[in-house]
């Protein structure tokens, strides 16, 4: 299936690309959330026309990420959870937990932007976990798992 990029995808290319994916991505993830549409001749045309709209919206998308990023320097948050004398835990923190601690304290935080390269956290302790904002920004950001009272 082929289709045309309206905005950065990661791993698979930029604004206005013209790509080749599978059927099923493109028609259940890449088309239904806006960020490509077929690569039919009248839509290349209509692309053509509107492409400076597609890259103010990308630079948009870019600027709000950076601020969002520069919020997030630095920033820590605290997760209490069950578990044993050795500090091992009953269960683990995942993406959600650490998502819903950030956005207690105010900073907004989806559980997909939460990007955990070595799986989910099953002691207490202090870890770093990086969050991708955007397609081309990642910050990282601390967690601290302590064992509830």
């Amino acid at each position: 299936m082929e289709l045309i990029l309206l905005e950065k995808v990661k791993n698979l290319g930029a604004l206005g690309d013209k790509v080749r994916v599978k059927p099923g991505y493109g028609r259940n993830y890449l088309v239904p959330h806006g960020k490509a549409v077929p690569a039919t001749k009248a839509n290349l045309e209509a692309f053509e026309q509107k492409r400076a709209d597609y890259q103010a919206k990308a630079d948009k998308l870019l600027a709000d990420a950076q601020a969002r990023a520069a919020r997030f320097e630095n920033a820590e948050a605290t997760i209490s959870a069950n578990a044993s004398p050795e500090g091992k835990l009953f269960g683990s923190v995942g993406p959600r937990e650490i998502a819903e601690a950030f956005t207690a304290q105010g900073l907004t935080l989806e559980k997909s932007e939460v990007i955990m390269l070595e799986g989910a956290i099953h002691n207490v302790g202090d870890f770093g976990v990086e969050v991708s904002l955007h397609a081309d920004l990642r910050t990282s950001v601390k967690v601290h798992v302590t064992a509830s009272a």
